[in-house]
């Protein structure tokens, strides 16, 4: 979905508030509100919003992860079970 395809003013917004609502747990897309032409905001029912966090939560641990490799704070595979088989018993 692109979302242009889904701009609504704020006026429309305020005025019909449960239909929106409805429509955004239905269809699962996000409404893009506009003020004095331009977007201001963008509203999403809650799924996708956790949803959306949880994918940035994991992103977030994979960039990190990527700047630990970048910065030689790695284990090769022997060493790291090593270090396991030691703290685990």
């Amino acid at each position: 979905m692109k979302y242009s395809e889904n701009i609504k003013p704020i006026s429309y917004l305020k005025a019909h508030a449960a239909e929106i609502s409805r429509s955004l747990n239905e269809l699962r897309e996000p409404m893009v509100i506009t003020q004095n032409g331009e977007a201001r905001m963008v509203v999403q029912d809650i799924r996708s919003f956790e949803q959306t966090q949880e994918t940035l939560a994991l992103l977030k641990i994979l960039a990190l992860g990527d700047q630990e490799v970048e910065q030689g704070k790695t284990l090769d595979a022997t060493e790291c079970f090593r270090q396991l088989r030691r703290t685990d018993g």
